[in-house]
C-alpha cells in the first residue's frame, strides 16, 4: 500500500491529498529514507512523520484493507512516539498564552470582558453613594 494512503487509511491525516504534501515535503520517512508519496510500505516498516511540531514514531504491524474506524487504528500500527514529544507540545502551548503582555495592543475578548465588569461595577458602586 502507499504510504499516503496507508497513513490516511489509519488517520494521520484528514485526507491523502494532505499526506501526499506531507510526503513531498519531506515530513515523511520509512526505515530512516526519505519517502515519496507513492513508496509502498510493508509491515514492520518503521515510520518517522513530522506533524503539528511532533515527530511521531510508528511501526506498521498489518495493512488496511481501507480507512478505519478509530478503535481499530491499533491493530495496523505501533505508536512508539516517546511521551516526552507531546509534553514539548503543551509546554509550547502553554508559552504562547503568555506572549502578548498585558497592557500592549487591542485587549483581548477575555480582557474586554474583564474591563467591561469592572466598569459595571464601578458604575452601580457610585449610584449607591448619592
Amino acid at each position: 500500500m502507499r504510504i499516503d494512503k496507508y497513513l490516511w487509511c489509519i488517520r494521520y491525516y484528514k485526507t491523502r491529498s494532505i499526506a501526499t504534501e506531507a510526503a513531498k515535503k519531506g515530513h515523511i520517512s520509512v526505515n530512516g529514507q526519505a519517502a515519496k508519496p507513492s513508496r509502498e510500505v510493508y509491515p514492520m516498516d518503521k515510520i518517522t512523520l513530522r506533524k503539528d511540531q511532533i515527530n511521531y514514531k510508528l511501526t506498521v504491524l498489518d495493512i488496511p484493507l481501507n480507512r478505519l474506524g478509530a478503535k481499530l487504528v491499533d491493530l495496523y500500527r505501533k505508536d512508539e512516539t516517546p511521551a516526552e514529544a507531546f509534553e514539548h507540545l503543551e509546554l509550547m502551548k502553554l508559552s504562547k498564552e503568555h506572549y502578548r503582555a498585558n497592557g500592549t495592543g487591542r485587549p483581548t475578548k477575555k480582557e474586554r470582558r474583564e474591563i467591561d465588569d469592572f466598569i459595571s461595577d464601578d458604575a452601580t458602586f457610585t449610584e449607591n453613594e448619592d
